[in-house]
């Protein structure tokens, strides 16, 4: 990535003048604990930002004349659907998002609708915003596999998994490499006074996300 630290630094900045970097006692989205939440809606309400930050993820996938190295870029509901359109846009090329899909037993998978579709042997690009523990990304894969396309990168905003740099798809067993703009080292912890901190604490425990901040 061309001037990464420059990027890391501006990307963290972003966050921090949105008040999308939150500090308290939140319920992660995978189920650990943590003492900082970014409420990335904070930031994505901004298109201002959306385009700057999408313009750095985009240079990841141009060759050295400015071109584009992907056909698609994609994206899961909710936030990758502003980043996958955003980004999409800058590179010239086509922005789809693929959704949440309850099967019979109760599981759950993603899945491309609307008409979606990815042509065999088109090169993939897959975006997201906040990276824990890769679920979400890793989700994504077979449903680009499924549909025959060929990923060349995943990319998110901010990494709070400490570095993960690759994703395994759980149907091919193929792995992917993974980018980021900013990484955190922001530590996440098992539910339980022995564990957390701030349950030992007994501090008030958030849920924040798409149906408000609530004690959990």
């Amino acid at each position: 990535m061309t001037d990464a630290p420059a990027i890391t630094a501006r990307t963290e900045a972003l966050f921090r003048s949105s008040g999308a970097l939150r500090d308290g006692h939140f319920l992660l989205k995978s189920g650990r604990h943590g003492d900082r939440y970014l409420e990335k809606f904070q930031v994505l309400q901004y298109p201002e930002a959306v385009t700057e930050l999408c313009g750095f993820m985009a240079d990841m996938v141009r060759d050295t004349d400015g071109r584009p190295t992907v056909d698609v870029v994609v994206g899961p509901t909710t936030g990758g659907v502003i980043l996958a359109f955003e980004v999409a846009r800058q590179l010239g090329v086509r922005g789809i998002f693929a959704e949440e899909v309850r099967d019979a037993d109760g599981a759950t998978h993603r899945e491309f609708r609307r008409g979606f579709t990815i042509a065999a042997g088109e090169r993939v690009f897959l975006v997201d915003d906040i990276l824990t523990t890769g679920g979400s990304l890793v989700a994504m894969l077979p449903a680009i596999e499924s549909n025959g396309g060929e990923l060349v990168l995943s990319s998110v905003i901010a990494d709070r998994s400490g570095g993960l740099r690759k994703t395994v798809s759980p149907t091919s067993g193929r792995s992917y490499p993974v980018e980021s703009l900013w990484v955190l080292d922001v530590p996440t912890y098992d539910a339980g006074t022995a564990t957390c901190p701030a349950c030992a604490a007994a501090l008030p425990l958030v849920a924040p996300g798409s149906t408000g901040a609530k004690p959990a």
